[in-house]
C-alpha cells in the first residue's frame, strides 16, 4: 500500500466517523422535534410549534442525506450537497439564537458547521479524483 493510498483511507475513515456523528446527531434532533418536543429544554420549542416541525423534518433530511448516497453509491453528491445545507442551517440557527440574545448557545452550532464544511470538502475532493 503506498503513502498516498493509506492517507486515502485514513481520509476516508475520519469523513465517515464525522458523517456519522452529524448522522447521528441530526436524526436524534429531528426525531426529538417532531415527536417528543415537550423533553426539549430549549424556550423557542415551546414558542412556535410550526418551526419546531419544520426544523424537524430538515434535521431528519439532513441525517439521511449525510450519510445514505455515500453509503448507498447512489448519487454520491448527494452527500456534498446536504453538508452544504448543514452548513447553512447552522448558519441561520446560530443568526437566530444570536437575534434572540442566546449568543452564548452557539458553541454547538458553530461545531456542527465545522464538521459538516470538512465532509463537503472531503467528499468533494474524493469524487475529483
Amino acid at each position: 500500500m503506498t503513502a498516498q493510498q493509506k492517507t486515502s483511507k485514513t481520509m476516508n475513515t475520519i469523513l465517515w466517523i464525522v458523517q456519522g456523528i452529524l448522522a447521528i446527531t441530526f436524526l436524534w434532533a429531528g426525531f426529538m422535534k417532531l415527536f417528543k418536543s415537550e423533553d426539549l429544554p430549549f424556550p423557542w420549542v415551546k414558542e412556535n410549534a410550526n418551526l419546531v416541525m419544520i426544523t424537524g423534518i430538515v434535521d431528519l433530511l439532513g441525517g439521511l442525506g449525510i450519510v445514505l448516497p455515500t453509503l448507498l453509491r447512489i448519487q454520491p453528491k448527494l452527500t456534498i450537497y446536504t453538508a452544504y445545507g448543514i452548513v447553512a442551517l447552522m448558519t441561520i440557527a446560530s443568526i437566530f439564537h444570536i437575534s434572540r440574545g442566546e449568543a452564548k448557545d452557539i458553541g454547538f452550532n458553530i461545531f456542527m458547521l465545522l464538521m459538516a464544511i470538512f465532509v463537503a470538502w472531503g467528499r468533494q475532493k474524493a469524487s475529483i479524483k
